[in-house]
């Protein structure tokens, strides 16, 4: 029987937290597929995975955000039912989330009581300021208890989130990638003052971070997830970054060398997998481009790229180290803070006419997010780019007859999986809305095709038929910039590597000679 919660005998100290095969699926997507994951007492664990992986959904399931669908939650050796965030907080669990959760229009100390959730009716604020005023004197962090969110700077809002759960003295505290918008002083100073909490006993540390640095200076142990299922768990100083990279990455043998790995079962021949380098001058050109990120901190440094005709150019790095918002910069979905981009020699903004002109093409990741319009039709879909062009204008009339015509062959040429060329595009499943994207994008001559996780969460009969549709684009002399997370995607086509590493470009390698160690140890943050 589960035992029931009961908040005002709650137990003191460090938590030893438990999963026990904990599941969750969403529809046909199991995001936890049977997790088993243990939080000694008094230790920071860290939790390491790819986006999508599984990660987020495993604290908000501890946390009462979500409820798992199977397998339970041990909370010091008793399984507890957690339905709701309150019930988690009646436990003795916080969780500072991934996005700011301030009331931006009350004050720091009205932040701070807003948590605890329990505010009478009528507040000493006397007393209340005081209390306020004890507790941030035992942190390292300084913050005007009269000032508010909109006055305070993002790793200010950040250190806000965290002492609004550490003056709710949690037994388990979680961290969503607590450290994204701070300085690396700040990391540091965050951090080393929650782990010094952890090591006096007083409440144990679940961390989400893509930073390796911060693993190995300041967790015990880790668990990395890959796909909703947990691969590895292990103390930290018996691991690597480089260790850790690959077991995110999904090598199956840590330590087999490239040349031992079997191929047999690859999509592309080897002869075609990598070109010799290209001549002539790049079709796509980028000289220090930067980028801000969602939380007001640049998250793209200064970075600078080359691709040329008939060559696949990858981006390696583990996610959350700039990909997305270098990709969102290039085409175009993100303002650029600075730097320069050409296209065929040309100055490219990433304007509509910008991509007809130049014959730039984009295959975004979550393409029914990025590049579709849900409820429109597949025809009208793929109609985006040349509905006002012949032959599907004329004389400044839609001729709707033709985009039907057309997605007809397209829904044939592509293996579309749909009801008809006029059904919703949100009706079609994650790989044949790719298809569909892929039907436009492709169609027509190309220069440029940037293409950010291609691939990612489709079956392996979608993920062929892409990648085969990438080498097309290449042997026709188009330049691609493939950005993935799968690194052995990357080893199977790309003809030059790049890895990104916080924001910037650490590294770089001809495909065909890459080394996955050497690889990972760049993406770990290693030299």
């Amino acid at each position: 029987m589960i035992a029931p919660v009961e908040p005002h005998a709650r137990p003191t100290g460090a938590m030893a937290l438990e999963t026990y095969n904990l599941t969750k699926v969403f529809g046909d997507f199991t995001a936890l597929d049977s997790v088993n994951l243990r939080v000694e007492p008094g230790t920071v664990h860290a939790l390491l995975g790819e986006n999508g992986a599984g990660k987020s959904t495993l604290v908000k399931c501890v946390a009462g955000y979500q409820e798992a669908d199977g397998g339970s939650v041990m909370v010091d050796g008793r399984e507890q039912a957690i339905p709701n965030p309150t019930v988690a907080r009646d436990l003795g669990i916080g969780m500072v989330y991934q996005h700011f959760t301030l009331a931006p229009g009350m004050t720091v100390a009205e932040n701070l009581l807003l948590a605890r959730g329990d505010l009478p009716a009528w507040v000493n604020w006397a007393s209340e300021r005081e209390k306020l005023a004890r507790f941030l004197d035992s942190t390292p962090f300084r913050l005007d208890l009269d000032a508010r969110p909109a006055e305070l700077a993002a790793g200010e809002k950040q250190k806000l989130e965290l002492l609004k759960q550490l003056y709710l003295k949690p037994r388990l505290l979680i961290l969503d990638e607590p450290t994204s918008v701070l300085t690396p002083q700040e990391a540091d100073e965050v951090l080393g003052h929650v782990r010094a909490i952890a090591k006096a006993g007083q409440c144990s540390v679940l961390i989400i971070t893509h930073k390796f640095r911060e693993v190995t200076a300041f967790a015990d142990d880790v668990t990395v997830l890959r796909r909703g299922k947990a691969v590895f768990h292990g103390h930290v100083r018996n691991t690597s970054p480089q260790q850790l990279a690959q077991r995110m990455m999904g090598e199956a043998t840590l330590g087999v060398s490239d040349g031992d790995k079997d191929n047999g079962e690859a999509s592309i021949p080897a002869e075609l997998r990598h070109t010799a380098a290209s001549v002539g001058p790049p079709h796509l050109l980028v000289q220090g481009l930067s980028a801000m990120g969602d939380r007001g901190t640049v998250a793209v440094h200064g970075v600078d790229l080359s691709v040329r005709g008939g060559e696949i150019l990858g981006v390696a790095g583990v996610s959350g180290n700039g990909q997305r918002e270098l990709v969102e910069a290039l085409v175009g979905q993100r303002r650029r803070l600075g730097g320069e981009v050409r296209v065929m020699g040309q100055p490219y903004m990433a304007r509509r006419k910008d991509n007809a002109h130049l014959r730039v093409r984009s295959l975004p990741e979550e393409p029914l997010r990025n590049a579709c319009v849900g409820d429109l039709s597949v025809a009208q879909n793929m109609a985006l780019r040349d509905f006002d062009q012949a032959p599907l204008s004329v004389g400044g009339w839609l001729r709707f007859g033709q985009w039907r015509r057309r997605a007809r062959v397209w829904i044939a040429e592509y293996g579309i999986k749909t009801r008809g060329e006029l059904a919703p595009i949100r009706s079609l499943s994650g790989g044949n809305v790719q298809r569909a994207v892929l039907a436009r994008e492709l169609a027509g001559d190309i220069n440029v095709l940037i293409a950010a996780n291609p691939v990612f969460g489709l079956d392996f009969a979608a993920v062929a038929e892409i990648h085969r549709r990438l080498l097309l684009v290449r042997e026709q002399g188009g330049a691609v910039l493939l950005i993935s997370e799968d690194l052995d995607e990357l080893l199977e086509l790309a003809d030059r590597i790049v890895v990104m590493s916080e924001g910037r470009i650490v590294f770089e390698t001809p495909g065909a000679s890459a080394n996955r160690q050497t690889l990972g140890a760049h993406m770990g943050g290693g030299h």
